[in-house]
């Protein structure tokens, strides 16, 4: 028989929890040829999300979890899921019931009866979201997949099935800088698109608020694309070029109709101008300097406290 892990990363999910737990044992009853094993991960909860994972775990032997030291971040807990997963396919999912279960035994069946390696979903509405961070949002996928070799669809979320030799190749990208949708897309293999209406929440609150959101998009960028530094580059040869020729025209406005050179507003502004050029140029390889650093430390990605493997 064959082995679906499910994987489901926690963070501060004690109210939605026990909702999903119901709902993916619905689904699970539903798919009688295929045997479940679950593994929760908590990213160093600070509410009782570990103690429920515990009483499920007492309940249901088929419940493995491992819980971080600290929070560690999403990213970190999508790795450990599949460093510890044992099946011959693993779905990723939110204890949020916004990646509804229901649509498991579709994409099995997908995967199972076609030659894809995952099947993915994606999100064809934001209804409920905000319209400003719908709209960064989708700049976000058009400005990445513009500048970089990631395919990462409009609306994709982390909800999806794969085989074993597609998670093979995402343990083999063993990065500290993790950014998961861009490595789904960056790896390849086939994969089915699912559609579906965004569903709110079950419980709880989300935990990404805009500039969480801002500053995951800054990584997903700086780890597929070097288009910025790229960038920088230009606007170097650019603004020396134009001061090439404000020079050759001062000299000769002076030389020629011997009109003294303007006052001194004109000449801060340029100042100012340049050395913001400079920063932010200065800013862009810092950036990159700083994923280069944190990778040459080989820092675990994450740490972890408690766990029943061996249970």
């Amino acid at each position: 028989m064959e082995k679906i892990s499910v994987i489901v990363p926690c963070y501060n999910e004690q109210e939605s929890l026990p909702l999903f737990y119901n709902e993916i044992k619905k689904t699970e009853e539903k798919m009688h040829s295929v045997f479940f094993e679950y593994i929760f991960v908590d990213d160093g909860s600070k509410d009782g999300t570990l103690a429920i994972i515990k009483e499920l775990a007492e309940i249901d032997k088929k419940i493995k979890y491992i819980s971080f030291s600290r929070n560690f971040g999403k990213e970190a807990a999508i790795y450990a899921g599949f460093q510890n997963c044992q099946g011959d396919y693993a779905v990723l999912m939110d204890a949020d019931l916004q990646d509804p279960p229901k649509l498991l035994p579709k994409m099995y069946d997908y995967i199972k009866n076609n030659e894809y390696d995952s099947v993915a979903t994606r999100r064809v509405t934001r209804k409920g979201e905000p319209r400003i961070r719908s709209f960064f949002a989708r700049m976000f996928y058009k400005i990445i997949n513009k500048i970089s070799d990631a395919d990462i669809v409009d609306g994709a979320r982390d909800y999806r099935l794969m085989t074993r030799r597609m998670i093979d190749a995402i343990l083999s990208m063993s990065e500290y800088n993790r950014f998961s949708k861009g490595i789904f897309g960056w790896i390849g293999f086939n994969t089915k698109w699912i559609e579906y209406e965004n569903i709110e929440r079950v419980a709880g609150e989300t935990k990404w608020s805009f500039w969480k959101l801002f500053r995951y998009s800054i990584e997903g960028i700086l780890a597929f694309s070097i288009v910025p530094l790229q960038l920088a580059s230009i606007m170097g040869i650019v603004f020396f070029g134009i001061s090439i020729v404000l020079i050759v025209f001062l000299i000769v406005r002076t030389l020629v109709f011997g009109d003294p050179v303007a006052g001194w507003p004109s000449l801060a502004c340029l100042i100012t101008l340049i050395g913001g050029v400079q920063l932010l140029s200065i800013g862009i390889l810092g950036q990159y300097l700083s994923k280069t650093y944190l990778e040459t430390k080989k820092r675990p990605i994450y740490i972890s406290r408690e766990e029943n493997w061996d249970d």
